[in-house]
C-alpha cells in the first residue's frame, strides 16, 4: 500500500512539473522583472541619441520639421510638433519624441523600444482577462500540490523526517523573520 502511494505522489509530481514547467518559467522571469521596477522598466527600453542640426533663428514649418527627422530616419515616424519655448521645438514620432533648441542646434532623440519576451511574461503575469486569472488559479494550486508532493518523495536520511525538515523549517522560518522585521 505505502508504495502504491510513493508511485502516485512521484506520478503527480513529475506530470505537474512537465504541464506547469512554462507558466514556472513565465512567472518566474516576469517576477524578476517585477521586482526590479523601479530599477528599469521591463516591458520597454529607453533609447536616447544626442542630435545637432545647423542653428535656426526662426521657427521651422512642418517641411523643414520633416526634413530634420530625415537625417535621422525618423521622417515616416512623424506626428506632430510644437514650440513649448520660443527657441525650442518638440516634435512627436512614433514611439518617442525630439527636443531640439533652435539656437544652438543640440538636441534629445528619445524613443521607446519594447523589451522582447519580458512584456509579454509580464502581461500574462498582471492576468488579462478572466481565464487566464482561472489558468492561474490552478498554476497556483498545482505549486502548491508540487510543493506538497515534493518534499514527500525522498525518503531515509533525505526524507521530510530528517534533513528535510530542517530545510522545509528554515523555508519558513526566512519568510516569517522578514515580516517580523519590516512588517510589523
Amino acid at each position: 500500500m505505502l508504495l502504491n502511494w510513493r508511485k502516485w505522489n512521484r506520478t503527480v509530481h513529475r506530470d505537474f512539473g512537465y504541464f506547469f514547467l512554462g507558466m514556472t518559467i513565465i512567472y518566474s522571469l516576469s517576477g524578476i522583472a517585477i521586482n526590479h521596477v523601479d530599477d528599469w522598466n521591463p516591458n520597454y527600453r529607453i533609447i536616447q541619441k544626442d542630435i545637432q542640426i545647423t542653428p535656426m533663428n526662426v521657427q521651422p514649418d512642418k517641411k523643414a520639421v520633416k526634413a530634420i527627422l530625415e537625417k535621422y530616419g525618423e521622417t515616416g515616424n512623424f506626428k506632430n510638433y510644437y514650440f513649448p519655448q520660443p527657441n525650442m521645438i518638440k516634435i512627436f514620432i512614433e514611439d518617442g519624441t525630439v527636443l531640439i533648441n533652435l539656437k544652438t542646434g543640440k538636441g534629445l532623440l528619445e524613443k521607446t523600444e519594447r523589451r522582447p519576451l519580458l512584456r509579454e511574461v509580464n502581461y500574462l503575469h498582471y492576468n488579462p482577462v478572466k481565464y487566464w486569472t482561472w489558468y492561474s488559479d490552478i498554476f497556483a494550486g498545482a505549486l502548491i500540490l508540487l510543493g506538497i508532493t515534493g518534499i514527500l518523495i525522498p525518503r531515509g536520511s533525505q526524507g521530510i523526517l530528517k534533513r528535510g525538515a530542517w530545510l522545509t523549517l528554515l523555508g519558513f522560518i526566512i519568510p516569517i523573520i522578514y515580516l517580523l522585521i519590516y512588517f510589523y
